[in-house]
């Protein structure tokens, strides 16, 4: 778990050090910075496996040259295979098996590995640069292209200066509280979307992208509920397994969730010696389910520390979410989890995690909601549009969106892509033309929850979920892995019956009747209160006088497409208390502190 960094552009090496220093976090054990050619190579090492220099960064084998964020898993049987090939090994890292299996397959050794990454490799004899980013986006590829001037990088921050805001991806993340790939908040720097290469042909300044892995049409498995259940389960166990490899200490992040619960476990169980699980709790009961966290750990017998919360430590990570979340990202879930990331860096450097468990296994509310407007969105449109206005007169008060997005929408899949955005709500012009690049959803499955999952997976997963984790865990210099987002198991659980993981409301019903082989069921169906603080009560009392301030009309007048009017309404709304106008705020205000943290508050 690292930050890389590549360039043509003639930087002095101060400069590229001052980029490095800006995300030292990412990889505080090693800085290296590598001239080639007219190539400048950048490197920050948290140091996870081979400890010793000699696995330092950039590294070269027979010309070639690579940086590398992330873990490969499955480098060891990697590494047998390229043994017998009659290749030898100078470290035990990882980052040697990916080089030299490059050396040998080249840009199908994406197809051998299992990981998280983000890397790039210089062939001087080519000349070119062959980069990929894994499958499912958990590790972030930034880059910049113009006049073929180009920069690498794991975060946005060290590309920024000197850079023009994008105005499309500001009403973008308007829209959806993130800016999904390929878009980023500046002009000429994009996203590598998961799952694809680039490569860079130096000769003639071109690049190209390609796409090496991505969900595919569903193929339901003829097989029993007790054979998949099996055959799940031990998929798991190695998912749990490879990600246990470290030469620093590990431990496991435990909520009162299934998906923790169940990764730690597991963990527990194949683990030679206890394992060290870690939660955070809360002052407030209503935020708190650090008990059901202890329960769990008591059972599988792991040592666990739990830290007890106010919202104080919580308020006080607002400018470190500015810091390290260095686009605009609006899931205050992201504060609570610097905060375990915090704690969790005092004990470990590495920790599993159940991230990616909902995804696959229909563990979010918005299920629920699919299925319970499901009769309402299969009534024809034009019946629908005409009792809408009624109906939605007659339901005001009540937190109805989605009934009233599913009489208002024209098909199921408008009703779906609503869920992971407000399509304009807060805009003055209307721009969806980022849904063009997650457009697969419709054709994969037909089944109408796993087209939900599909979307959630590729627009969500990556751009939302992942993006939070890594830049809360990295803030800390801590590496996190999630057996959840191995491909194997996402792809076999697409190929599951939807019976075997969503019954008649009962979510996750698969790995619910694994858990029960670890922790007794009667505990882990206790409420889960979620991973979530009480911004919008901030907004109205400790933090209103920063709200108010912040969110002045200096600032909403240089919001490119925004709709201020109806956004100071929104805003009155919710401070009086007659609505809650939460996430709709918080994203506004997350913007301003970006802008100025970034400097753009005067220049726009």
């Amino acid at each position: 778990m690292c930050g890389i960094y590549l360039t043509n552009i003639p930087f002095e090496e101060t400069i590229v050090k001052e980029k490095l220093d800006s995300i030292s976090f990412r990889g505080p054990d090693y800085t290296g910075i590598k001239k080639i050619n007219n190539l400048t190579l950048g490197h920050l090492r948290l140091s996870i496996l081979d400890l010793d220099s000699r696995s330092h960064q950039p590294m070269a084998y027979k010309g070639l040259e690579i940086v590398f964020n992330g873990e490969i898993y499955n480098y060891k049987d990697v590494k047998k295979e390229l043994i017998n090939k009659g290749y030898s090994f100078s470290t035990e890292s990882d980052t040697e098996v990916l080089l030299i299996g490059f050396k040998e397959w080249g840009e199908e050794i994406l197809k051998k590995i299992n990981g998280m990454f983000a890397f790039s490799i210089y062939d001087p004899v080519k000349n070119e640069i062959f980069s990929a980013r894994d499958r499912l986006g958990v590790k972030p590829f930034y880059y910049y292209w113009k006049d073929n001037e180009f920069e690498i990088c794991s975060q946005i921050r060290p590309l920024l200066k000197n850079k023009s805001i994008n105005d499309e991806a500001v009403s973008i993340f308007l829209d959806c509280k993130f800016i999904p790939s390929p878009y980023t908040i500046a002009k000429d720097i994009y996203k590598l979307p998961p799952g694809n290469s680039m490569k860079i042909n130096l000769n003639n300044n071109t690049y190209e992208i390609n796409e090496y892995w991505n969900l595919k049409e569903v193929e339901i498995k003829n097989i029993s509920y007790t054979e998949a259940k099996a055959q799940l389960h031990d998929l798991l166990i190695d998912a749990v397994k490879i990600r246990l490899q470290s030469d620093v200490p590990i431990g496991s992040f435990l909520s009162g969730g299934i998906d923790s619960a169940l990764v730690s476990s597991i963990a527990a169980k194949v683990s030679e010696k206890p394992i060290n699980t870690f939660s955070i709790g809360f002052d407030d009961p209503k935020y708190d389910e650090s008990k059901i966290a202890e329960q769990y750990a008591d059972i599988i017998g792991s040592k666990h520390k739990t830290t007890i919360c106010s919202s104080d430590d919580v308020l006080k990570l607002i400018p470190k979410l500015v810091e390290v979340y260095d686009e605009p990202f609006a899931d205050s879930s992201a504060l609570p989890s610097l905060l375990l990331n915090s704690v969790t860096k005092q004990h470990v450097t590495v920790a599993l995690s159940g991230d990616g468990g909902d995804e696959s296994f229909m563990g979010y509310d918005h299920f629920d909601s699919l299925i319970k407007n499901k009769f309402i969105i299969d009534i024809p449109y034009s019946i629908r549009k005409a009792l809408s206005s009624k109906f939605i007169l007659n339901m005001i008060g009540q937190n109805t969106y989605r009934v009233k997005n599913a009489l208002t929408t024209k098909t199921r899949n408008d009703f779906i892509e609503n869920i992971f955005s407000r399509k304009g709500f807060l805009l003055k012009k209307k721009n969806q033309d980022y849904m063009k690049h997650y457009q697969g959803y419709k054709k994969w499955s037909n089944n109408f929850l796993q087209k939900a999952a599909d979307l959630n997976i590729k627009l969500w997963l990556e751009n939302d979920s992942n993006a939070k984790v890594d830049r809360a865990s990295m803030a800390y210099s801590v590496e996190v892995r999630s057996p959840f987002l191995d491909y194997r198991v996402i792809e076999f659980a697409r190929s599951l019956p939807m019976s075997f993981r969503y019954e008649k409301g009962r979510q996750k019903k698969i790995l619910r009747d694994i858990l029960k082989e670890y922790i007794p069921e009667e505990v882990f169906t206790q409420p889960k209160k979620g991973f979530a603080v009480p911004i919008g009560n901030w907004m109205r009392h400790e933090l209103r006088e920063e709200f108010i301030s912040a969110l002045n009309d200096d600032f909403l007048n240089k919001v490119p497409n925004l709709n201020i009017s109806k956004f100071k309404t929104i805003l009155s709304e919710h401070m009086s208390e007659k609505y809650d106008h939460t996430e709709n705020i918080w994203k506004v205000y997350v913007l301003s502190k970006w802008y100025k943290e970034f400097g753009f508050i005067d220049s726009i």
